[in-house]
């Protein structure tokens, strides 16, 4: 893939919609798969979601953490499950969550931004916690390169609010800061905003929240139904990319392929 990723992303919706599949091996749905609480089992587990992904949905979303716990041979997993999604032809969020400033934010970028890396992905979460603009280096680095920057916005936990609800000398939240900046960036960089929060309550407005990508986590297994999202988040439902996990992992190898499949129908009759 190759372009803007405000470009590609549009291309992958259009062919295959929006679903986004998380891809996270731990330990309780690979005991449900029969696979080992290891390297090697986060490895199969994640070829598995990759292979039963492909041609059927456009993006998926690895969460690093669950491979990053097995160490160095983790790492070595989530190298293969990468590229093996990206030659698949399908769209790799790498959920990260990274952020600092200076030169170590800006290694983080290289790390998951690069074309050719190891750990290269088309797209990474990132955190500004130390100010939107620490996320310049890794903004121009995902430019340069056709990829994008997911920043975290609202998330679904609900310790979250102490701070991301909070209201600065404007009037507008943390949360809403965050949507207003990404807004800038023509599309190139989104943010994320999970699905079990309120956006009045967030301060939210989905009239701004429609000119960026939202990365959504919380459908399934967190509360949050797929047939709810037109409701959940009006105006901005055309650039709402729906995370599903659990609800659909949970299904294992022999009933993962149906439950996509009736994610996807399901998402496609909120799109009409």
């Amino acid at each position: 893939m190759t372009g803007r990723f405000g470009s590609r992303l549009a291309a992958v919706i259009a062919e295959r919609g929006p679903l986004c599949v998380g891809i996270d091996p731990h330990a309780p749905l690979l005991a449900a798969w029969g696979l080992p609480d290891d390297a090697a089992g986060a490895r199969e587990f994640g070829l598995r979601v990759v292979e039963a992904a492909s041609g059927r949905i456009g993006i998926v979303k690895p969460q690093i953490a669950f491979f990053e716990r097995h160490g160095a041979a983790g790492y070595a997993a989530l190298e293969e499950v990468l590229a093996t999604a990206r030659s698949s032809n399908l769209l790799v969020i790498a959920d990260v969550k990274r952020g600092d400033v200076g030169s170590t934010v800006d290694a983080y970028g290289e790390a998951w931004l690069t074309p050719g890396s190891p750990l290269e992905a088309d797209a990474m979460t990132a955190v500004a916690y130390q100010g939107f603009g620490s996320l310049d280096g890794v903004f121009a680095r995902a430019a340069a390169s056709g990829k994008g920057v997911f920043v975290l916005a609202a998330t679904s936990n609900p310790e979250s609010a102490e701070v991301q609800a909070r209201r600065g000398s404007d009037g507008a939240t943390v949360a809403a800061d965050m949507v207003r900046r990404a807004a800038a960036h023509d599309g190139e960089v989104g943010v994320v905003v999970g699905a079990t929060v309120s956006l009045p309550e967030a301060g939210i407005d989905p009239r701004v929240l429609a000119d960026v990508p939202v990365l959504a986590p919380g459908f399934g297994a967190q509360g949050a139904r797929l047939s709810d999202a037109p409701q959940l988040f009006g105006a901005a439902i055309d650039r709402v990319l729906p995370n599903v996990a659990r609800s659909v992992l949970a299904e294992g190898p022999g009933g993962i392929v149906g439950a996509i499949d009736a994610a996807r129908a399901e998402v496609a009759s909120w799109q009409r």
